[in-house]
This record gives structure tokens, C-alpha cells and sequence, in this order.
């Protein structure tokens, strides 16, 4: 388990590395995270210590949200100020994600035939 953490750790610092050195808009963390994947898919294995590692990272993933959960309660003047707002431009913009998701399905999506639009026609028997 320690060396898949080491593996975690040794990407993470790697992409740090590569991303204050070019300096990169794109964080050090997901560098070395496509640095990882990159590997795994060249070397087409997954180490029995790094698969360890990140099932017992999945398991516990909720852990993670409790920073963001602080940063909310430390807010909460704030929200009550702005919350109306907040509320609005949220809504607003979910609807606007529903609609450009629709809008997409139809270009994309499969075009209807006529007999469709037209109801199916009844056969002759």
C-alpha cells in the first residue's frame, strides 16, 4: 500500500514540477495525474498496490467534501446577503444547461423519419 502511495505522490510532485517550471495554467495535481494515466495506459497493467490505494480513496471520497462544507458555513453571512441572487443565477443557469443539452440532442441526435412525425400508419389486413 505504501508504494502505491508513493506512486500517487511521486506523479502529484511531478506535475508540480512540470507545471511551475513551464508555467502552466493547469494545476500540478492534474498534470500528474494525465502523467499517471499516460503511464498506466502505456504500460496496459494496474499495480496490485496503486489499485489498493485508490479503492480505499474511493471509499473514503466523501471526506473531501468537508473542506467545501467549512468554506460554506464560514460564508453564511454572506448567503444571506447574496443568497436571493444566488439563488436566481443557479436556477437561471440550469436552465440554460437543460435547454443547450436539448438544443445539442436534437443537432446531433438521431433525425425522426416522416412516418414518425406522422404517427405510425396502420396496416392493411
Amino acid at each position: 500500500m505504501i508504494r502505491g502511495l508513493v506512486y500517487i505522490l511521486l506523479f502529484q510532485g511531478l506535475g508540480e514540477i512540470i507545471s511551475k517550471a513551464l508555467a502552466l495554467p493547469i494545476p500540478g495535481p492534474v498534470i500528474g495525474l494525465l502523467l499517471l494515466l499516460a503511464t498506466l495506459v502505456v504500460r496496459d497493467r494496474l499495480d496490485p498496490d496503486l489499485d489498493q490505494v485508490a479503492s480505499t480513496f474511493s471509499q473514503h471520497l466523501g471526506l473531501l467534501f468537508i473542506p467545501a462544507a467549512v468554506g460554506v458555513v464560514m460564508f453564511v453571512p454572506k448567503l444571506r446577503e447574496h443568497g436571493l441572487t444566488i439563488s436566481l443565477i443557479l436556477a437561471a443557469s440550469v436552465g440554460l444547461a437543460i435547454g443547450a443539452t436539448a438544443f445539442t440532442l436534437r443537432l446531433l441526435g438521431p433525425k425522426p423519419t416522416d412516418d414518425a412525425r406522422a404517427g405510425s400508419p396502420e396496416k392493411d389486413t
